[in-house]
């Protein structure tokens, strides 16, 4: 008999869990609820410890705590965070007139769900609000897929929804600090029709995952699966599991390790 979830995991939902839950809810249910990890290579994970170091040194600074003991031993980590500060003298000159905040968190109950972001950098004054986010993987080549990812949308729609700032006064900007010859930056502005739009989309995913959610529950009916056209089930870590192999008719080994950009990371 399965045993029914209560959905304690699900209260908190998360950028990266609405991703997966867009991309695949088979995949949002095999991580979710059957608590099955993915498969990191070594190479990745050193990324990824490397990048929770980095967002704990921008942290420490912001704070105006010393950070030499964190950056001692690793000079590639103190030339990254120097060559930030450089490329944006303005987000790192404080204003009393200012709020600012590192690893700012937020959260918005929607329809029972509690949206939680959190912002390696919010920097606030009497007209406009800046969300700054610190990426440690190379700058997509295309914006167009970072405009579209729930990390970008969500981020605008929480602080929207939590704050009096109209829409308009809102922008998000990510740096990518290993971009050569020195760290750049994308920003996406905020205006109510994205923000409507975000709603509407927002509100129809939740639909369907409390209605996947209950039927996986009371019916044992499993979350849907996507299409096979789509070619997504060539690169993940539950090819097997889902008998997505045998049906794409795919032999030899795949790789199905994560993507870094994929990655949701930890907050500090």
């Amino acid at each position: 008999m399965k045993a029914e979830i209560d959905s304690p995991i699900l209260t908190r939902l998360s950028q990266g869990q609405l991703n997966i839950l867009e991309n695949c809810p088979r995949k949002f249910q095999h991580i979710y609820f059957e608590q099955l990890g993915t498969p990191v290579s070594p190479q990745q994970q050193e990324h990824l410890t490397w990048g929770s170091r980095f967002h704990l040194v921008m942290q420490q600074r912001e704070l105006g705590l010393p950070i030499e003991s964190l950056v001692k031993e690793d000079s590639q980590l103190q030339q990254w965070v120097t060559a930030l500060v450089n490329a944006a003298p303005d987000i790192f000159t404080k204003n009393w007139e200012t709020f600012r905040e590192a690893e700012h968190c937020r959260t918005l109950n929607v329809a029972g769900y509690l949206l939680t972001v959190v912002y390696d950098l919010l920097i606030e004054d009497e007209t406009n609000a800046q969300i700054l986010d610190w990426k440690t993987y190379p700058q997509p080549k295309k914006s167009q897929w970072l405009a579209q990812d729930w990390q970008t949308r969500l981020y605008l729609y929480v602080l929207a929804e939590t704050t009096d700032y109209l829409p308009e006064q809102i922008s998000m900007t990510y740096w990518f600090v290993k971009s050569q010859p020195s760290p750049q930056k994308l920003t996406f502005t905020y205006d109510s029709v994205k923000h409507e739009k975000t709603r509407q989309d927002l509100s129809e995913l939740l639909s369907r995952l409390t209605m996947w959610l209950e039927r996986y529950n009371y019916d044992s009916i499993p979350f849907p699966q996507i299409p096979v056209s789509t070619n997504r089930c060539l690169d993940c870590s539950f090819a097997v599991r889902c008998q997505r192999l045998v049906e794409s008719g795919m032999k030899g080994n795949r790789n199905v390790l994560i993507n870094l950009a994929d990655i949701e990371e930890v907050s500090i």
